[in-house]
């Protein structure tokens, strides 16, 4: 199982194509037999769960049996296409699953493995929930103290924040130097720890999924840079 994060940049002047993206490109991957999962994102502008949606940044999620799969539909869809028409920049991150717990949508769509306790490679982490909307106040109101600390936790390299409808259907896609790092900023920080506390006590979700995995390859640009150049990751432009 491969499972692809591409992040597509728009400019300004357009970013109604990336909208109209958002409605058509739902009807050659519902049809695309090769595509086990696919979510169409937008993102937010700070890294995280965030009220305040980047207009020039969409993301899509997606999963595959195998790279070729996913290099056939990078080089020959007419999602592909609309891309290199349309955006400024596109860059994707390959992974295979590590550890995947819950539901997206009913499904699993990362299968059930187990993690490899020993693992010690830097690793991404999906934390992904369907907010209830009864709690959507209280949710948001917790969500700035977590965002402002992890961009300065230990290990942290980069993230971002995607989702599928505004305010109700949030994830973060993040990126760490180690298994540790995750574990020290998600139980060891105070902030995160309280924020974890309530989630439980006030069961604020309807649905959550958490997944880790071993990062593979990484392909184009954003924002000019591979986000990833300093990690020992196999690169294409």
């Amino acid at each position: 199982m491969l499972v692809s994060l591409t992040l597509i940049r728009y400019s300004k002047w357009g970013t109604p194509m990336a909208l109209l993206a958002m409605a058509l490109h739902r009807i050659p991957l519902f049809f695309n037999p090769k595509i086990k999962f696919w979510k169409l994102m937008g993102c937010g502008k700070n890294g995280t769960f965030d009220l305040n949606p980047d207009w020039q940044q969409w993301g899509l999620v997606a999963v595959w049996d195998s790279e070729a799969d996913f290099q056939s539909f990078n080089s020959h869809s007419l999602i592909s296409r609309w891309w290199k028409w349309f955006a400024l920049e596109q860059w994707t991150v390959l992974s295979e699953p590590l550890s995947s717990h819950g539901k997206w949508a009913g499904k699993e769509p990362f299968g059930n493995p187990k993690q490899d306790e020993n693992f010690t490679e830097p690793v991404a982490v999906l934390t992904r929930a369907s907010i209830r909307f009864n709690k959507l106040r209280s949710f948001w109101r917790n969500v700035p103290a977590v965002s402002q600390i992890m961009a300065q936790a230990p290990g942290y390299i980069y993230s971002v924040g995607i989702g599928e409808s505004p305010f109700v259907l949030q994830a973060t896609f993040s990126i760490w130097n180690s298994l540790d790092d995750v574990k020290a900023f998600a139980y060891r920080s105070a902030e995160h720890s309280e924020v974890i506390r309530k989630t439980r006590k006030e069961n604020w979700y309807s649905e959550e999924l958490f997944a880790r995995f071993r990062l593979v390859k990484t392909i184009g640009r954003i924002r000019g840079q591979n986000p990833l150049a300093d990690l020992n990751i196999l690169h294409e432009n």
